[in-house]
């Protein structure tokens, strides 16, 4: 990528903290509705988890189909015109979340969100890296990669604040926010754009990967109300794969592909990337499944869990900056199959000690510390290796996969862990469902670390 100079009077820091502030609204959101879901549902007239958990799955699956797309239209048109554009979209979205009238509504309204999150995304990293030298950008993208865990942090406690005076308040507080950086980054951010962009992105290819992780998705949402064995399951499977397949066969083919294939046999980022799909699916049921057993099997409000929740991501923001250290006397594979290990034993320690009645000090905060370390250890390492393994003309490209893979493996997690929890009707019978959700996490959990540790360290 050719990068115009910026300008003198260019404010490096001023442009920093714009895209981070921007990059850290967008992520709080992803983390902040989990904690609301059961509010909405409530507020909605008792809406089924199946239902409700397309508020997070149309969110992921579209943010994954036009997250390149928007990366190479902002290579064409400058990627400041890609944030402000992306920034703006983000932010009327969150005007509609808030004003939602049914769950519908909501759904629709949460895609004009991931319209806005998909451009504001891959045009932060290349704003970001465009005023940071290249002996710094290394520490650049990790300092990205860790706002966003510090989202994770703050988010149920933001979202339980902000649910207990209405769960509309999670969308409304993007609106000032964005209003803001909408305001300063006209003024501060630079030129930045790819002379040589090439094609145009493939818009079928984008809907392709689009219907096949919805219906898949579909297939998983809706097992239990349709049956396994029912045509309508079966068929979204099929349908799911048929699909895929057609998806990587013009990825294969056409001149800008969503996904370029040669990138996945890239020593490093082809594991890293499969690892980290692996491990965000187990991260997103992990943190959708404490949200709803705590408000659900023990009747705490929505404060209470966000209260509840933040010790576990309170563990990543500091591992996320001491962990670099270790990756580099050990290797990125074995660190990131840590973290999925003891994300792992973490949902072990539910799974063991969590019952009907609520003992949150003995039976849940050591499982949720043992989570919260063990994204700290991965998520990042992960995010780091991909990155760090491909030449810097390939550094968008490959980032923009890397979070299409994250986000595919956010709809797993989620469809996953909804269709094995069901519509349990009695205590013993829902927390039979929770245990076996965190089973199918723990299972996940075995296979990213199997995952990690086929990524090779660079040679010296």
């Amino acid at each position: 990528m050719i990068i115009k100079p910026p300008a003198p009077a260019v404010n490096t820091r001023a442009v920093l903290g714009t895209v981070l502030v921007a990059v850290f609204v967008s992520s709080l959101d992803l983390f902040v509705v989990n904690v609301a879901l059961p509010e909405v549902g409530r507020d909605f007239g008792g809406t089924s988890l199946g239902t409700l958990s397309w508020v997070l799955n149309a969110y992921a699956i579209v943010f994954a189909a036009l997250l390149v797309i928007s990366g190479r239209l902002a290579d064409r048109s400058g990627h400041r015109r890609g944030f402000i554009v992306g920034l703006a979209v983000f932010t009327a979205g969150s005007v509609l979340c808030a004003v939602a009238p049914s769950v519908l509504f909501l759904i629709a309204a949460r895609v004009v969100q991931a319209a806005g999150a998909a451009a504001l995304l891959p045009t932060s990293l290349a704003l970001l890296l465009a005023v940071t030298p290249p002996d710094r950008r290394a520490g650049a993208v990790r300092i990205w990669s860790a706002t966003g865990a510090i989202a994770a942090a703050l988010g149920p406690v933001a979202g339980g604040l902000l649910v207990e005076l209405d769960w509309r308040w999670i969308f409304i507080i993007n609106v000032p926010v964005g209003v803001a950086a909408l305001l300063v980054s006209r003024r501060v951010l630079p030129d930045v754009r790819d002379q040589q962009p090439g094609a145009l992105p493939d818009l079928l290819g984008a809907a392709l990967l689009a219907l096949a992780v919805g219906t898949l998705a579909l297939g998983l949402v809706r097992s239990n109300d349709w049956g396994w064995g029912s045509p309508r399951v079966i068929g979204g499977f099929v349908a799911a794969v048929v699909l895929g397949y057609w998806f990587l066969r013009r990825s294969a083919r056409h001149p800008s592909p969503i996904v370029e294939l040669p990138l996945l046999r890239t020593p490093a980022f082809g594991p890293a990337t499969i690892a980290a799909l692996l491990f965000t699916a187990a991260f997103s049921a992990m943190v959708l499944s404490a949200a709803l057993w705590t408000q659900n099997g023990w009747g705490y409000s929505a404060l209470r869990t966000g209260l509840a929740l933040a010790p576990g991501p309170l563990m990543v923001p500091v591992l996320a900056v001491a962990v670099g250290p270790l990756v580099r006397r050990v290797g990125a594979g074995p660190v990131a199959a840590a973290g999925n290990l003891v994300l792992g034993a973490g949902v072990a320690c539910w799974l063991a000690g969590v019952g009907p009645e609520p003992h949150y000090v003995t039976d849940f905060l050591p499982g949720l510390i043992l989570t919260g370390l063990g994204v700290g250890l991965a998520l990042p390492t992960l995010v780091a290796a991909a990155t760090s393994a491909l030449p810097a003309h390939r550094l968008a490209t490959g980032s923009g996969l890397l979070n299409t893979g994250r986000q595919v493996g956010t709809v797993v997690g989620v469809a996953v862990l909804v269709s094995v929890i069901g519509s349990p009707r009695t205590s013993a019978a829902a927390l039979d469902a929770f245990q076996n959700g965190w089973v199918a996490i723990l299972v996940v959990c075995l296979l990213g670390a199997v995952a990690a540790l086929l990524i090779r360290r660079p040679q010296q």
